[in-house]
């Protein structure tokens, strides 16, 4: 059975290194559990789909939740899907400094991520459309 789990949350540590540290755990572990996604981060926020069996989504929720690296996890959107949108990333990353700002509007009142702002389903249209325009990089 495949799920799609997306949550947000807030960096504890906004370093370059503490992203790219949270980044390359991702893509180490995921692939050993059958887990893909994409990582969007922008002003301190997290949004992130993550897509795979039901067990392993739920427990590497439940790590992120426990994880000192964030603070205000909340679930925004779990459901269970025919095939996976994100399955070409083990962890894809959007660098929303680079992005255009209209897209971000399409979404928001304003030109910048706040999923705890939007509903779920608005938070996975802004990751479908960000990986339908290419603004996806570390396809790793």
């Amino acid at each position: 059975m495949l799920v799609r789990l997306l949550y947000c949350s807030r960096a504890v540590d906004t370093s370059a290194h503490a992203i790219e540290s949270i980044l390359a755990q991702s893509r180490q572990h995921n692939p050993v559990s059958g887990i893909t996604g994409i990582l969007c981060y922008g002003a301190g926020i997290f949004l992130q789909a993550i897509e795979g069996g039901r067990l392993p989504v739920s427990d590497l929720f439940g790590h992120i939740q426990r994880d000192p690296r964030h603070k205000d996890v909340a679930l925004l959107h779990y459901e269970e899907i025919f095939e996976r949108r994100f399955g070409g990333w083990t962890m894809g990353q959007v660098n929303l400094s680079k992005l255009n700002q209209s897209l971000l509007l399409k979404y928001s009142e304003r030109a910048e991520l706040d999923p705890y702002a939007v509903s779920g389903r608005v938070s996975l249209a802004l990751l479908e459309d960000l990986m339908a325009t290419a603004a996806i990089c570390g396809r790793a």
